[in-house]
């Protein structure tokens, strides 16, 4: 009698949960992702992006974030460490996490964005952890705020773009309907 009642009400949610599915397109879905985006995530990268720019230069704040081991073998005096290649590396880091988060936010080169900004995101875990000595913690264990979970949500926002697209409202739709 339970097994028959259980197996009614999994019927009934799975079938509850095809409904929502299905009227949720892959436009709105999107949307919403980039939506989510931009109240979490785009503050986030935007004010970490400026805090490594120092006029139009970088700062010694830049490389201590991006290559700490780096910054102190020069002691954080930014013009004397080598242009090639670690000015570059600094640069690129740098221009990523504006860009990206911007092209995410107005729907352009979308999937291709949010890959990139997973790339960046691996990066920048790795640096956390090898370089600051934050602390990775472990999955599953009913401690959400540890940077594990923290950033294996964001990187699953960003494969929900990937798959999914930016929606109808975006350059990307702008573009292919002006192709066609």
């Amino acid at each position: 009698m339970v097994d028959h009642v259980v197996g009614k009400v999994v019927l009934h949610y799975g079938q509850a949960v095809e409904k929502m599915t299905a009227s949720i397109g892959r436009d709105q879905l999107g949307l919403a992702c980039r939506f989510i985006f931009v109240l979490v995530l785009l503050p986030y990268y935007l004010n970490s992006a400026m805090t490594k720019v120092d006029g139009f230069g970088l700062s010694a704040g830049a490389f201590a974030q991006i290559l700490p081991p780096i910054a102190e073998q020069y002691l954080y005096d930014t013009t004397a460490i080598p242009f090639f290649p670690w000015h570059i590396v600094v640069w690129a880091g740098t221009i990523a996490e504006v860009v990206l988060p911007v092209l995410i936010v107005v729907g352009f080169l979308t999937r291709l964005s949010a890959l990139g900004m997973i790339g960046f995101i691996i990066v920048q875990t790795v640096v956390d952890v090898a370089f600051h000595g934050a602390a990775l913690g472990a999955l599953a264990n009913g401690l959400p705020g540890e940077l594990i979970d923290q950033r294996l949500m964001w990187v699953f926002l960003l494969c929900l773009l990937v798959f999914s697209g930016s929606g109808r409202t975006s350059v990307d739709h702008l573009l292919r309907r002006s192709a066609s």
